[in-house]
C-alpha cells in the first residue's frame, strides 16, 4: 500500500479527449525557411505550416532555439493545424539557421516584436494570432506579450516564466546543474546545426548534456572552470551568469519581463508541474495577472520541466484555449479557471483562484531531538551541525531542468551529519498541503556567508522518506536574505520560500522536515568566503551552523492546509490505470 500511495498515476482529466480530423491525408502544406529581416539587417528563418484548404486561417507563434522540424515542430505545435490554425515556427537568433549570435534571452524581445510587425505585413496573415510554448518558447512569447498590439488574441505557455533571473539564482545561490547543463546543450545544438541537432538530439542532447554537468559538477573544481569541463571550451551564456550574480545588474534589465506581465492585453493560460524548476515563478506571473485584473487560466500536475506527460495536456487545453480565443468557441473551456493535482491524495481539484480559497496556514515548530508538531516550541538547545563545502551535502531529489525530477527515497541523506531532520508523530487523519510553503528558521552561522536549505518529506508508514517540495536561501551579511537579527549573540531569524505543492499527507503517514545547508549539485555549494561566483576559489570555509528551536525562536515550518470540499474533486482518484488522453 505504502508504494501505491506514491506512484500518482496521472488519472484522466475530466474533459473531452482530443479528437483528430477524420481526413488526414494532406492535412497540411508546408513553407521552409521563410526569411524574416531584423531591424539590424540580421535574418531569421521560418517555416510556415498551412491547414489544406483554408484560407487565412489563425495563426500560432512560436519563437524557438530548438529546431523547426521534426520532433522540434511536433513540440512547438504542430498537432494544432489540422484543427484549422496556421503555426509558424522561427529559430531565433543564432539557431538553425537564423543569422547572428544565439545570446540567450537577450534578443527575443526585439526580434520577437520584429516578427509580429512583418507577419502584419503578410498577405496569409489574418489580423489576429495566439504565442504558444514550454520552456524558452514560453519566455520569448512574454518578452513580446505586452508590446504585441490587439492581433495578439490568446497566450497559452508552459513549465515557463517571464523571467529566469531567480531560476538562474534560486534563494540567491546559483543552479548549478540546470544552468550548466542547459547551456552545454544549446552550445552544442547551435554549433553549425551540432551534432545533437536532428530528432535523436531532440531526445539523447538533455540526457547527455545532464551527464557532462554532472561529471565536471563532482570535479568540485571552481564554477569558473566548470564549463570548460563539461563541453571543453569557454560557454559564454554560462560565464555571463556567473558575472551577473548580484540582484539589480544591468545584464537583467533587458532579460526580465516580469514587471510587464500585468500589462498583456490577451487571455493566458499557464500550465505547471509541482516538480518544474520554474514554478515559483510562473505562479509569480499568474499572480500579477490576477492583480491585474485578468483571469488566467492554470493547471499544475504531478510533473517536472523534462516530463514528456504535460506535452499532450499542454496541446489539448492550449487548442481549447485558442478556439474560445481566435474563434469564439467556448464550449471546451471549463468552469474554475484553477485545477490541480494534489500527489497523494491522486485526484484533480478544481479552484477558483491560486492560493485555492480557504487556504490556513499551519505552524509545524521543530523540536529538540528531531520532533516536529503543532504544539508551540519547547525548551532545548540548539540543533547543530557542520556544513564542508569539500564534501557538500548532495541533494537526491528536487527540481531539474534537464533530469527527472521524480520525487525519490531521501532516507540515504537523511544518514548524514550535515543534515538535520524534524519527524512528526503517525498522523490521525489526512492532511492537504496546497499552496506556498515556507519556513521561519532562527539559526547561527560561524560564517557571515552560509545557505540553508530546507526540504518537506512525506513519511510513509514503511519509513519511506520521499521528497515532496523545497527550498533555499543564500545568507549574506547586510544583504535583505541575511534576515533579522535576534539580540545581539549573533542568531537572526531567516524566511526560506519551498516550491510550491499540492499534497495530501495521508493518515497513517508523518511529515519530515530538513534542515541543512547544501543541495548539490543542483545548487552550488557555498565556500563561505563571500567571494563572487566566477572568481570563488575551491573548496572553501566549513561553516558550524545552529538551528534554534525554544520559546525565544519558535523555528517552523507553515504549512498551507486545504480542507477538501467533495465538489472541489473531479476525477476518480483510484482511476490509475486509465489513459489520461484518448485520441482517435
Amino acid at each position: 500500500m505504502a508504494l501505491r500511495d506514491h506512484l500518482d498515476r496521472l488519472p484522466p482529466l475530466p474533459t473531452a479527449p482530443i479528437r483528430l480530423p477524420r481526413s488526414l491525408h494532406p492535412r497540411y502544406t508546408v513553407e521552409r525557411d521563410i526569411p524574416v529581416p531584423m531591424p539590424d539587417g540580421v535574418v531569421l528563418l521560418a517555416d510556415r505550416y498551412v491547414p489544406r484548404g483554408a484560407r487565412r486561417p489563425p495563426t500560432v507563434l512560436v519563437r524557438t532555439p530548438y529546431g523547426r522540424r521534426g520532433p522540434a515542430a511536433v513540440m512547438a505545435g504542430l498537432p494544432f493545424v489540422p484543427f484549422g490554425f496556421q503555426l509558424l515556427v522561427q529559430s531565433v537568433r543564432g539557431t538553425f539557421g537564423s543569422g547572428g549570435e544565439f545570446d540567450p534571452l537577450g534578443h527575443e524581445r526585439e526580434d520577437g516584436l520584429a516578427t509580429v510587425a512583418w507577419m502584419r505585413e503578410q498577405p496569409w496573415f489574418d489580423g489576429s494570432f495566439a504565442a504558444y510554448g514550454a520552456s524558452y518558447l514560453g519566455y520569448s512569447a512574454w518578452a513580446l506579450a505586452a508590446e504585441a498590439g490587439p492581433e495578439l488574441k490568446a497566450m497559452a505557455l508552459q513549465v515557463t516564466a517571464s523571467s529566469f533571473r531567480e531560476a538562474a539564482y534560486v534563494g540567491g545561490s546559483f543552479a548549478l546543474e540546470s544552468t550548466l547543463g542547459w547551456t552545454e546543450l544549446t552550445r552544442r545544438q547551435t554549433s553549425a546545426f551540432g551534432p545533437l541537432a536532428g530528432p535523436l538530439g531532440l531526445i539523447a542532447g538533455p540526457m547527455l548534456s545532464r551527464r557532462r554537468a554532472l561529471r565536471a559538477a563532482r570535479s568540485l573544481r571552481p564554477l569558473a572552470e566548470l564549463d570548460v569541463l563539461a563541453g571543453g571550451e569557454p560557454m559564454r551564456f554560462y560565464r555571463d551568469l556567473l558575472a551577473n550574480h548580484e540582484s539589480g545588474a544591468e545584464y537583467w534589465r533587458r532579460r526580465d519581463f516580469s514587471g510587464t506581465v500585468g500589462q498583456v492585453a490577451a487571455p493566458v493560460r499557464l500550465l505547471g508541474g509541482w516538480y518544474d524548476v520554474f514554478l515559483p515563478w510562473e505562479l509569480r506571473d499568474y499572480l500579477a495577472l490576477r492583480s491585474a485584473g485578468h483571469e488566467p487560466y492554470l493547471t499544475i500536475g504531478p510533473w517536472w520541466h523534462a516530463d514528456a506527460r504535460h506535452g499532450l495536456v499542454a496541446l489539448r487545453e492550449s487548442l481549447a484555449w485558442f478556439k474560445a480565443h481566435l474563434r469564439g468557441d467556448f464550449s471546451g473551456l471549463r468552469a474554475n479557471p484553477v485545477r490541480l493535482y494534489v500527489t497523494g491524495a491522486r485526484e484533480w481539484r478544481d479552484y477558483r483562484d491560486w492560493p485555492p480559497p480557504g487556504m490556513r496556514r499551519e505552524r509545524w515548530h521543530l523540536h529538540g531531538g528531531g520532533g516536529l508538531g503543532e504544539d508551540g516550541p519547547q525548551d532545548s538547545r540548539p540543533s547543530t551541525y557542520r556544513f564542508d563545502p569539500s564534501n557538500p551535502t548532495p541533494a537526491l531529489g528536487g527540481p531539474s531542468l534537464l533530469g527527472s525530477s521524480k520525487p525519490v527515497d531521501n532516507r540515504p541523506l537523511e544518514k548524514r551529519r550535515d543534515v538535520l531532520v524534524f519527524t512528526s508523530a503517525v498522523l490521525r487523519h489526512d492532511l492537504d498541503v496546497i499552496g506556498p510553503v515556507t519556513a521561519d528558521l532562527f539559526v547561527r552561522s560561524s560564517r557571515p556567508y552560509t545557505d540553508f536549505i530546507v526540504r518537506l518529506c512525506d513519511v510513509s508508514p514503511d519509513g519511506t522518506s520521499r521528497n515532496v517540495c523545497e527550498g533555499g536561501l543564500r545568507v549574506a551579511p547586510d544583504h535583505p536574505t541575511a534576515g533579522t537579527p535576534v539580540g545581539t549573540d549573533g542568531v537572526r531569524r531567516v524566511a526560506v520560500d519551498l516550491w510550491p505543492t499540492g499534497h495530501r499527507f495521508r493518515r497513517g503517514h508523518r511529515i519530515r522536515v530538513h534542515v541543512t545547508s547544501g543541495a548539490y549539485p543542483k545548487v552550488a555549494a557555498n565556500p563561505g568566503t563571500g567571494e563572487p561566483l566566477a572568481t570563488a576559489a575551491s573548496p572553501g570555509l566549513p561553516a558550524d551552523q545552529e538551528v534554534f528551536h525554544d520559546p525565544d525562536h519558535p523555528s517552523a515550518i507553515l504549512l498551507p492546509v486545504v480542507e477538501r470540499s467533495p465538489e472541489a474533486a473531479v476525477a476518480d482518484p483510484d482511476a490509475e490505470n486509465s489513459s489520461a488522453f484518448g485520441v482517435s
